[in-house]
C-alpha cells in the first residue's frame, strides 16, 4: 500500500474515514457535537475535485501550497490533492500570532496560500499576495487531472513542509518517508482498520497530522476531527463513536481526564499514546479506567522515534525503546557513538527521519535541500536544535540509555 487516497476508496468506499465532530454553530453549548461522517470514496472524490480546482490555478508539479486553516476535512483533501498534483502543501498553525506567522514564510516561498474566512487576521499579515479562501476555492473551475493511483508522485521532493510550534524551522517530508511513518505508527500501537481516534492535536503540528491522522486513515480507520480541541466535546465524541485509541499531548490527556464522567466516558478506549508526562492524578484516572499509556518521545524532525509498550510498567519518566524503522544513537560531546548504559545528545536516523530542514536559499524553483547539504547552528532558522549530518539527525537533547535499552530524557 501506499498513500494513494484512491486506492483505499476502491478497496473499501463505503468505510467511514473520517467524522467531522465540529459544532455546527460557532458558539454551541459546551459538550455538543455536530456529526458529518465522511466515507473514504467520499474523501477521495474532495481530493480529486480539490486537484482540479488546483490545476485550475496553475498549481502543479514542484509548487508550494500554504494552508491557513483550522482542522478541516479540507485540509486533509488538500494534502492528498498536492499529491496527486505533485505539488507541496505546507500547513500554517493557526496557534500563530500576527508577529509570528511570517517565520516560515520566511523559508517558505509558495505559489498559493489558502486560508479559512475565520484566520482573516492571521492571512493579513502573511507577507504574500496570492490566496484563496476554502470558499473561493470550492467555487474555483476544475481542469482534470490523473485518479492519483500511480506510483510516479511517491518521490524523494517534499509532499509535506512542516514548521514548529513557534514557526520554525520548516522541515520536508517526501511522500515516501511519510509512509514510514505510518507503517511505523501501525506496527508500534496495533492499529488496525477497526480503530477509531480523535485528533486532540492540530492538523499543521507532525504528531497531529503524521502520527494520528495520516496513521489512522493509512490502515483504513477512522479520525474524529474538530475544528479545535475541547476536552467536553472530544469526551462526548469518544463516547458516542467508541473510540478505541487515543494520541496527545500531556495537555490535553490532562484536559480529558479532569473531566467529569471522564471513566465511563472513555469505556471504549483500548490504549494511549502520550507525548510528554503526566502529572500522578491524571495517570491514576486512566489507570482507574484501565486505559493503558505508552509514553512517546518525537520531534519536528521525527514524528516517533521512540515508545514505551502499553505494558509497560517501569519508570514512568522514560519514553521506551527505538520505534521499528528509526535508528537511534547517543553521543558524546566529541561525536563519539556511546555503548551500553550511557548518558548522551540523542542521534536518530531512518527512513521515518525527515528529509532536511527547508532554507530561504534556494531559487523561485528549488526552495528545497537534501540533508547533506544542510548544517544548523545555533545562528541558523533551526534555532539550534539540531542538524543533519552524514545520514544522521543530531539533536541536542540529552538522553539516558538503561541497561535494557529504554530511553529516558536527562
Amino acid at each position: 500500500m501506499t498513500l494513494s487516497l484512491a486506492r483505499r476508496a476502491e478497496r473499501f468506499p463505503d468505510r467511514t474515514a473520517v467524522i467531522d465532530i465540529s459544532e455546527e454553530r460557532l458558539y454551541a453549548p459546551a459538550e455538543t457535537i455536530h456529526e458529518n461522517r465522511v466515507s473514504y470514496g467520499d474523501l477521495s472524490r474532495i481530493a480529486t475535485r480539490t486537484a482540479e480546482r488546483l490545476s485550475a490555478l496553475d498549481v502543479g508539479p514542484g509548487d508550494i501550497v500554504c494552508l491557513v486553516t483550522r482542522n478541516r476535512v479540507a485540509s486533509l483533501a488538500l494534502l492528498f490533492a498536492c499529491r496527486r498534483l505533485g505539488a507541496t502543501l505546507a500547513p500554517i498553525s493557526h496557534w500563530l500570532t500576527p508577529a509570528s506567522v511570517d517565520r516560515p514564510f520566511d523559508v517558505v516561498d509558495p505559489d498559493l496560500v489558502v486560508s479559512e474566512a475565520a484566520q482573516r487576521d492571521l492571512v493579513r499579515s502573511i507577507p504574500f499576495d496570492r490566496s484563496v479562501t476554502l470558499e473561493e476555492l470550492a467555487d474555483a473551475d476544475r481542469e482534470s487531472v490523473d485518479d492519483g493511483r500511480g506510483s510516479g508522485r511517491d518521490t524523494e521532493r517534499p509532499l509535506l513542509l512542516l514548521h514548529g510550534d513557534d514557526g520554525h524551522p520548516v522541515v520536508g517530508y517526501s511522500a515516501r518517508t511519510l509512509e514510514w511513518n505510518c507503517i511505523s505508527s501501525v506496527v508500534t500501537w496495533g492499529l488496525s482498520g477497526d480503530d477509531v481516534a480523535p485528533l486532540v492535536t492540530p492538523l499543521s503540528a507532525v504528531d497531529g497530522l503524521v502520527r494520528v491522522a495520516l496513521s489512522i486513515l493509512y490502515v483504513g480507520g477512522t479520525l474524529l476531527l474538530d475544528r479545535a480541541f475541547d476536552p467536553g466535546d472530544t469526551l462526548t465524541a469518544i463516547d458516542a463513536e467508541n473510540a478505541t485509541v487515543l494520541a496527545g499531548r500531556a495537555r490535553a490527556l490532562t484536559d480529558l481526564a479532569a473531566e467529569s464522567g471522564f471513566e465511563d466516558a472513555v469505556d471504549s478506549l483500548e490504549r494511549a499514546v502520550l507525548e510528554g508526562s503526566l502529572d500522578d492524578d491524571a495517570r491514576e484516572r486512566y489507570r482507574d479506567a484501565d486505559v493503558p499509556i505508552a509514553r512517546a518521545y518525537g520531534r519536528l524532525e521525527c514524528p516517533t522515534a521512540l515508545s514505551q509498550s502499553f505494558t509497560s510498567d517501569g519508570d514512568p519518566a522514560a519514553v521506551g525503546r527505538p520505534v521499528p524503522d528509526c535508528r537511534v544513537r547517543l553521543i558524546d560531546e566529541d561525536g563519539t557513538v556511546l555503548e551500553g548504559e550511557a548518558d548522551g545528545r540523542l542521534a536518530l536516523s531512518g527512513p521515518v527521519v525527515a528529509e532536511g530542514y527547508v532554507t530561504a536559499a534556494g531559487t523561485d524553483d528549488e526552495n528545497w535541500y537534501e540533508p547533506d547539504e544542510i548544517r544548523g547552528d545555533s545562528d541558523d532558522d533551526t534555532g539550534g536544535r539540531g542538524r543533519f549530518e552524514d545520514g544522521w539527525f543530531r539533536t541536542d537533547e540529552r538522553f539516558h540509555r538503561a541497561g535494557d535499552g529504554t530511553y529516558r530524557p536527562r
